[in-house]
């Protein structure tokens, strides 16, 4: 059995302005392999990307498909790989859904205020 809770870091600017690089994501996965949480159009998701085993996505969950969810990225800009370019992502592959976005303290450098970082 797994943790139904997941860190994840966001490692590209596909999600921005709603993500950023640096980023760390609380995720709930399902505890069963292979059968996501509910997921609701509009939510941040972790996929399995359907074209490359083991490489994980995040972006949001556009709308339910037949073969599975259409996920798109807030930033295209970006040189974005979402489901305009693999099409719909089996839910099978869909790992969980975001529930908590949260940045890392910053640590201060020496000789900054308050002494030591």
């Amino acid at each position: 059995m797994r943790s139904p809770l997941w860190r994840v870091a966001v490692a590209e600017r596909s999600m921005e302005p709603s993500l950023w690089p640096g980023d760390w994501l609380l995720v709930q996965r399902s505890v069963r392999r292979g059968r996501p949480p509910r997921i609701r159009p509009g939510q941040l998701v972790v996929a399995q990307h359907p074209g490359r085993p083991g490489l994980l996505l995040v972006k949001r969950a556009a709308r339910p498909e037949a073969d599975g969810w259409w996920l798109e990225s807030d930033n295209p800009g970006a040189g974005a790989v979402d489901s305009r370019s693999f099409g719909p992502v089996p839910e099978g592959l869909i790992e969980g859904r975001v529930i908590l976005r949260y940045r890392p303290l910053r640590r201060r450098g020496r000789g900054g205020r308050g002494g030591r970082g």
